[in-house]
């Protein structure tokens, strides 16, 4: 589901949603939330001094309290 929500935040934001691409790494108490995007939308997503990846992760937090799970956003370039 937090995939499928951060899969949902960059499409939006993004030109080029084709090109989105989240993988999900599984850990014994956290996962890892890949994001990759094309290179010219990379700057979309991260924002002016990170506030829009540190929404999302914000987003992602609040999503994630009801399952006990920390979940991890990593925007790979």
């Amino acid at each position: 589901m937090e995939k499928d929500l951060v899969e949902y935040i960059a499409k939006t934001l993004v030109d080029e949603p084709s090109e989105v691409i989240v993988n999900q790494i599984e850990g014994e108490k956290s996962t890892i939330l890949e994001l990759r995007v094309a290179p010219d939308d990379l700057g979309k997503v991260i924002g002016k001094h990170g506030r829009i990846a540190k929404a999302i992760r914000t987003v992602l937090s609040a999503s994630s309290t009801r399952t006990g799970k920390r979940y991890v956003l990593e925007i790979l370039d």
